[in-house]
């Protein structure tokens, strides 16, 4: 098989990842994530993936490379990462009581034969008539500064929820496992066959 790296120093990503018990490594892609003019979510996301898995390439001359990026988008509005307390607080205020869909963009990038195969996976939140005090004491005990739309659907971030629905929850997290395998095989890895 060919080296399999994960193009995100996610340590989410990573955890997700790990769960199909393929050896793998990280590299962190620089690349510069600003929507262009005009640019729906879903082809950010998608962009930002194949950018992501391509951005390593280099380092990798044969290897498979899994891109994931992903944004949350409420009432037409693009959000990323809060990076603050402040920022969490806006989201979580905007999110109380709507449904939030959460789009992740993902890559599989062939970097010998310069072969990408993408795709979006949609994922879509509803979220709970939030209070202020609700909104403050999940955001100081779960601090999910660095996750798009301020939660982790992992942890306590589940208590801001009345339903989930989607394909695989670990698309929420950021990583479509489900998807991921199917892009693998179509890059002639099966990921039960792998395992020893």
């Amino acid at each position: 098989m060919k080296t399999l790296v994960l193009g995100s120093t996610s340590p989410f990503r990573k955890s997700i990842l790990a769960k199909l018990n393929l050896p793998f490594t990280c590299a962190k892609p620089n690349i510069d994530e600003t929507a262009l003019e005009d640019e729906t979510p879903q082809a950010l996301v998608e962009r930002l993936a194949i950018e992501k898995a391509k951005a390593v390439a280099g380092e990798y001359s044969k290897a498979l490379i899994i891109g994931s990026d992903q944004v949350a988008v409420c009432d037409s509005e693009i959000l990323g990462k809060p990076h603050n307390f402040e920022n969490g607080v806006k989201q979580l205020t905007k999110f109380s009581n709507k449904a939030v869909t959460f789009y992740t963009g993902l890559c599989v990038y062939d970097s010998e034969h310069n072969k990408a195969l993408s795709l979006v996976e949609p994922f879509v939140v509803h979220f709970n008539a939030l209070s202020q005090a609700e909104i403050e004491n999940y955001l100081k005990a779960e601090q999910p500064y660095n996750c798009a739309g301020s939660f982790k659907s992992e942890g306590l971030g589940i208590c801001l929820f009345k339903k989930l629905e989607g394909d695989d929850p670990n698309t929420l997290i950021g990583l479509p496992l489900i998807k991921l395998v199917a892009l693998l095989k179509q890059h002639g890895v099966d990921t039960l066959a792998q395992q020893k």
